[in-house]
């Protein structure tokens, strides 16, 4: 039976292998020997679900600010089964501006000592196998190039578990604008990324079906011991069509400081589009987690719209001036 690979995992395996050569890699070459795909990968054979997670992937590695690029191969423009697929070491190397004090440096070097063991061991040493077999030769050293990759949420594990166990759970879940966390019981049936974030669904005790951001549940899952049995149908992708639908709804215009960590993030977030000047249109799925992300870019944006977004935003940075304020007079 082949080994499973957390999601976190093959992400990462997909970053090292694009950073692994400057041609880029086609879709098969990937599919079929990074860690994480290849375990699935039928040669000649139907891989459309491999396919689509690889699409997921590619949008949640974009989200979290990895610099992905697709190239065409030359005289077919728009081939997807020709394309390849890249990351730009320069995009994501340190800003040169950066620097370190001796300190820091060498705590860096006894870290990369460290990554230098781990970061192309076992499968992925493998995979460089694999690629200089099909004829793409690694360019340079992969040292220097730190995971930046999330970890999973720690309701993933016992989430996963009741799914495979179909058994309902218990939770603490803590709703954008409130201060105290409701105990939700739920009948678990789909578990699902979405735009670099894990979700999933499930029923209440009205069948009524819930979708919950793993993020907001502060507190441990646990098991109720209650078996169930899930209606038919493919859940996953019934909420990724629904989550779809509404981020394709909703969408905010932005200005954003040329040159900027918010110019580069927002430029490169999955269908963001320029429009006049400084301003950008992009779409989301969840107004508070776009409100938490606008805010942590301070002064370098300012929402245009919808009004509730600007309202929100300006909500999270009185906030933290609020906080600064009473830590000061503390």
């Amino acid at each position: 039976m082949p080994r499973i690979v957390p999601p976190e995992e093959r992400q990462f395996a997909l970053v090292l292998a694009l950073l692994a050569t400057e041609q880029g890699l086609t879709k098969e070459q990937i599919l079929s020997t990074v860690d994480g795909y290849h375990q699935k990968y039928t040669p000649n054979g139907d891989n459309a679900n491999l396919e689509r997670q690889f699409e997921r992937d590619k949008d949640a590695l974009r989200e979290l600010g990895v610099p992905l690029e697709t190239v065409d191969a030359p005289g077919q423009p728009g081939n997807n089964q020709l394309q390849s697929y890249r990351v730009s070491k320069g995009d994501y190397e340190l800003p040169a501006d950066i620097t370190f004090t001796p300190t820091e440096l060498s705590l860096l070097q006894l870290a990369g000592t460290v990554w230098r063991e781990g970061s192309l061991s076992g499968d992925m040493r493998r995979a460089m196998i694999k690629l200089r077999a099909a004829g793409v030769e690694p360019d340079g050293p992969m040292l220097g190039y730190a995971p930046r990759l999330k970890q999973l949420e720690p309701a993933f594990g016992p989430l996963t578990q009741a799914i495979e166990r179909r058994e309902a759970v218990r939770f603490p879940y803590l709703r954008p604008g409130r201060t105290v966390a409701r105990t939700h019981t739920i009948k678990p049936l789909a578990l699902f990324q979405f735009r670099g974030r894990w979700l999933f669904m499930g029923l209440d005790y009205a069948d009524h079906k819930l979708t919950f951001l793993l993020s907001r549940i502060v507190g441990d899952v646990t098991f109720t011991r209650e078996q169930f049995v899930p209606p038919p149908g493919d859940h996953s992708a019934e909420a990724l069509r629904e989550l779809e639908q509404l981020w394709q709804r909703n969408t905010a215009t932005v200005a954003v400081e040329p040159g900027s960590d918010a110019a580069i993030r927002l430029g490169r977030r999955y269908g963001a589009t320029p429009a006049e000047g400084r301003l950008l249109i992009v779409h989301y799925s969840d107004l508070a987690l776009l409100a938490d992300e606008l805010a942590g870019y301070g002064p370098e944006v300012t929402v245009i719209e919808p009004e509730h977004l600007k309202l929100a935003v300006v909500s999270r940075l009185e906030a933290t001036e609020w906080a600064h304020r009473e830590g000061g007079a503390a």
